[in-house]
């Protein structure tokens, strides 16, 4: 896949070589479980919190904090079936908030949820996919035991003002969960300066390895644990660790801070490039998300009157590998909820292609991509009766 032009950044990341030399010996001779008493648990054990201390010093919090999953979805969903359980435990009310651009981690766990007794509030965003803190303030009610609203919106890029969010709840206690799966090396991780009180992450978004993720979990935020069967991590999530993808995952973090201000450096002109050639070459093309406000390196397009999928299957045929939003749900053939609650022109719904650079991308990838994209939107419309 040398010649591969690789633009899907959001659904995933390469991982970092680093990461893999980090994470190799956990899978060969230091091998033991991190409960255990013996020298090779110990060992593991050792690993383990050292991992526990590196990712803490980068989120800002306690290393006892931090909750070790299986990725972004469990990280979510552990957020807000487990605050919301030891909410209602405590009487304390039903009603929780959050927005109707949510990934689906979020999004389809509390529709869920809302059939099962709790009161979903799902705030409506503006036309670039966000809300604002005088939304979240002005839907709470004295019932409310959660907001979720997250840091970066995977399909569109877009960010939301989290630290001012955050600052309203923290007045008037009230939990904070942030979905923050596309933030890091891209965005701060300071819990401490966002006013978070949970965070959820993925590894394999920032370089790291697939099957890891975290939830942070401010030390006073009640938490019901979703799954049983041991008393590891505080008995907030049973089951042993996985000590090879927990190194791998800190190190990723690690890695992922220390050259985020470069890395935001140069993606910053090669996300802007690719927005205003595109939006220069390809008639009916429409920029979808914040022009400026929005993730470093993320570009999102709705094309009237094509089909996204179809574009993209193309993009590959000439070695350029992309997605049509989340890769959650590209191949669907429903639009997407993102684009739908941003209002977007339902002749525009399909047409969705989003374009991810990373620390690996080039001027020369932008090149190939506008070069390609233009030929082949030319070439779709004109096989499109009255657009050609």
């Amino acid at each position: 896949m040398t010649d591969f032009i690789y633009l899907d950044h959001s659904a995933t990341t390469p991982t970092d070589p680093r990461v893999v030399e980090a994470l190799l010996p956990f899978l060969t001779e230091l091998y033991g479980n991190p409960s255990s008493l013996h020298s090779a648990g110990k060992t593991a054990g050792a690993a383990l919190e050292a991992a526990r201390a590196t990712i803490a010093r980068v989120l800002n919090c306690s290393p006892t904090e931090l909750i070790f999953t299986s990725g972004g979805t469990e990280s979510d969903n552990l957020a807000l079936r487990g605050v919301a359980a030891a909410q209602q435990a405590r009487g304390r009310g039903a009603h929780i908030i959050s927005t109707a651009v949510e990934h689906h981690a979020v999004y389809d766990v509390l529709k869920d949820m809302a059939e099962h007794g709790f009161d979903v509030t799902f705030l409506p965003v503006d036309q670039y996919g966000r809300v604002t803190a005088q939304q979240v303030i002005d839907a709470l009610r004295a019932d409310t035991i959660l907001v979720s609203v997250m840091y970066a919106n995977n399909e569109v890029g877009s960010l939301n003002p989290i630290a001012e969010i955050g600052a309203e709840l923290r007045q008037r206690r009230v939990p904070f969960h942030v979905d923050a799966v596309q933030a890091p090396g891209l965005l701060s991780l300071d819990v401490q300066a966002l006013n978070v009180d949970l965070l959820s992450l993925s590894a394999h978004k920032f370089y790291g390895v697939k099957g890891i993720g975290l939830l942070y979990v401010r030390r006073a935020i009640p938490l019901q644990p979703q799954l049983l069967g041991g008393t590891q991590q505080a008995h907030r999530r049973a089951g042993t660790e996985p000590v090879a993808l927990i190194v791998a995952l800190a190190r990723a973090l690690e890695l992922a801070e220390a050259e985020r201000t470069d890395t935001v450096a140069r993606l910053l002109p090669l996300r802007d490039d690719v927005i205003r050639r595109i939006l220069e070459t390809i008639p009916e093309a429409a920029l979808t998300g914040h022009p400026t406000d929005r993730l470093p390196g993320h570009t999102s397009f709705a094309l009237r009157g094509l089909n996204g999928d179809s574009l993209l299957l193309d993009l590959n045929e000439v070695g350029i590998g992309a997605s049509g939003g989340s890769a959650c749900t590209t191949g669907q053939q429903e639009p997407s909820h993102v684009l739908v609650a941003m209002g977007v022109d339902p002749d525009r719904l399909m047409g969705q292609v989003r374009f991810v650079l990373g620390k690996h991308s080039t001027p020369e990838h932008v090149d190939k991509l506008v070069y390609h994209l233009t030929a082949l939107a030319q070439r779709h419309r004109a096989m499109i009766p009255n657009m050609g």
